[in-house]
């Protein structure tokens, strides 16, 4: 630690007592943590305090509880929650060093953290759920990681809640397949009419993730109706996130399925207002031709393809462009060209 002033004396006096062989002097002066962080301002706490910390690790079970409850609240003194990752990586590092008994304990004083009164401890929790999820014994998954998950997506701050869609896709893989239906798939279908478009944009960004997380195709159609909502979404930016999924999402869907309920949205995304939704679709939209097959490529896609081509945003038809060779696999170079040299005609006529 760097030399402190005489005014600071006592908080060094609590320093050294952190890597005191005595129980009771490192307890003591771990609960005294917020009073050290308060005297050495946010930056020194983050630079100092922090590193210091993470060099004197305890192995004890009752020094271990009690930093973990002391970082609990230690979010404002770093800094707030731009700076939460650097608590965070400690109450994991006390869980995955802690004894059968002590585990029990920290399990709890997560779920507290979980319902803090300060938005930004929720945040910071929540941020983690996925990371505390996979150091949790698969015996308490189901009975209380997932109670303390149903709890952040039901928060009334959006922040925390979009947080929580993050834990989705980490959750659902650590799960037993038909837990994860239970308790995954109604979330996210929740999640996907969420009065925030943060959420929704958030659900949209990770769908393909969350899909496969919810297992078999059969339940991943289920999802269907939810993503055909995320893209045809009131709010841009969400059906940007929605469109540059499409070929992804299809990908885990049976081609009927795809062609039935994907294909009519992706048909009016090619002429949507927002220039970026079209440059988004036009990035990935010839992926789908694979999945399709031959037939529904050339009735369906290629016109779709060909209004994308004389977009009048630069971009879209740059990204159109560039994925040529994707369609040419499925229906041939030959074809490709025809159509197009079709469609220039068309263009001058």
């Amino acid at each position: 630690m760097a030399t402190v002033d005489q005014s600071l004396y006592p908080i060094a006096v609590l320093i050294d007592e952190l890597k005191n062989e005595e129980i009771p002097l490192r307890l003591n002066s771990i609960r005294k943590l917020s009073t050290i962080a308060r005297a050495l301002g946010e930056e020194r706490t983050r630079k100092e305090l922090i590193p210091f910390l993470s060099e004197n690790n305890d192995d004890e079970d009752e020094v271990l509880q009690a930093m973990a409850e002391e970082l609990g609240v230690f979010i404002p003194y770093v800094g707030g929650v731009e700076h939460a990752h650097l608590v965070s990586c400690f109450f994991l590092y006390s869980f995955q060093s802690a004894a059968d008994q002590l585990k029990s304990e920290l399990r709890i004083v997560y779920g507290h953290l979980c319902q803090d009164d300060m938005p930004m401890v929720r945040r910071a929790a929540a941020s983690n759920l996925g990371k505390f999820a996979a150091t949790v014994e698969q015996s308490h998954l189901k009975k209380e990681i997932v109670s303390i998950f149903d709890n952040l997506t039901q928060d009334d701050q959006d922040s925390v809640r979009l947080l929580a869609v993050e834990g989705c896709a980490a959750l659902g893989k650590l799960l037993e397949p038909q837990d994860c239906v239970a308790h995954i798939l109604p979330v996210i279908v929740n999640f996907s009419q969420d009065k925030s478009w943060r959420v929704r944009y958030m659900v949209a960004n990770q769908l393909y993730e969350l899909c496969e997380a919810a297992g078999p195709e059969p339940t991943r159609a289920d999802l269907v109706p939810a993503y055909v909502r995320l893209l045809r979404d009131n709010e841009a930016e969400v059906r940007i996130a929605a469109a540059g999924k499409v070929t992804k999402f299809c990908r885990i869907l049976s081609p009927q399925v795809a062609i039935q309920h994907i294909l009519p949205c992706v048909k009016e995304l090619s002429s949507d207002s927002s220039q970026h939704v079209r440059s988004a679709l036009a990035s990935v939209i010839m992926g789908m031709a694979p999945v399709l097959g031959k037939d529904a490529t050339i009735e369906q896609l290629l016109p779709i393809f060909l209004s994308l081509l004389k977009d009048e945003f630069p971009d879209v038809r740059l990204n159109i462009i560039s994925k040529l060779d994707e369609v040419n696999q499925v229906i041939g170079r030959l074809a490709v060209t025809i159509s197009i040299a079709g469609h220039c005609r068309t263009c001058r006529g």
